[in-house]
């Protein structure tokens, strides 16, 4: 249990954090902290998630992370339903706060919601193939991360550090095409809140972050020196 709040806080944060700067602190064309702002503060989440929960529950923040996880032999698969579910209340927690705060402005539209799409609702234009293959390739490559600096041999400490860069690095490619997911549960915190097209396009931003999760566990599994338990 004590593992579950720790990811129902920790991925509250990541939404709370990363969609509130897209939707709060983006909004001011001069003074706004633009695609550069949004990409550092979803990192900035997951770094001082990583140092303040990782002792708890490993502080995953996404169910494709505990999916790559466990496909990689680092995570038991009796906790990853729990941890899913943890990841997603915590998600729409996070959004209702952010959906709170937003609301009080005068003249308020919930208009996207910093919500994940392709399309016409893709920040650039892009098609739902171009979606798909960044969300998987993107995932893959952020688990690639977790993994290698999780990893026994790797530098103690510096994972935290490593895995909240790649995910700043991973938003400042992909906000364009999709607004960047590589996490279900940011996804649907924030789909819920903008209905619609948000929650007809949820499919992608579940299916692809999963499939590229999965393909890192089995490819760092085959590279590994070892296998973890």
């Amino acid at each position: 249990m004590k593992k579950l709040v720790a990811e129902f806080i920790g991925t509250f944060w990541l939404v709370l954090g990363g969609c509130g700067s897209a939707v709060l602190a983006a909004a001011y064309p001069e003074l706004g902290i633009g695609f550069m702002g949004v990409a550092l503060a979803f990192g900035l989440t997951v770094v001082t998630m990583a140092y303040a929960i990782g002792h708890i529950s490993g502080c995953h923040l996404n169910p494709a992370v505990s999916i790559g996880l466990w496909m990689g032999g680092r995570f038991d698969k009796k906790e990853l339903l729990p941890y899913i579910i943890s990841q997603v209340l915590g998600g729409i927690a996070g959004a209702g706060v952010l959906y709170l705060i937003a609301s009080g402005k005068p003249g308020f539209e919930l208009g996207g919601f910093a919500a994940n799409g392709y399309g016409e609702h893709s920040p650039g234009g892009y098609s739902m193939v171009a979606a798909l293959i960044s969300e998987v390739v993107m995932t893959f490559m952020f688990l690639i991360v977790i993994l290698g600096s999780t990893h026994s041999k790797a530098p103690k400490y510096l994972a935290g550090l490593a895995i909240g860069l790649s995910l700043t690095l991973i938003h400042l490619i992909s906000i364009p095409v999709t607004n960047t997911s590589v996490n279900p549960a940011r996804s649907t915190s924030q789909a819920i809140f903008a209905g619609d097209w948000a929650l007809g396009q949820l499919w992608l931003f579940w299916v692809a972050p999963i499939v590229g999760a999965i393909l890192a566990g089995l490819v760092y599994k085959y590279m590994s020196p070892e296998t973890e338990g």
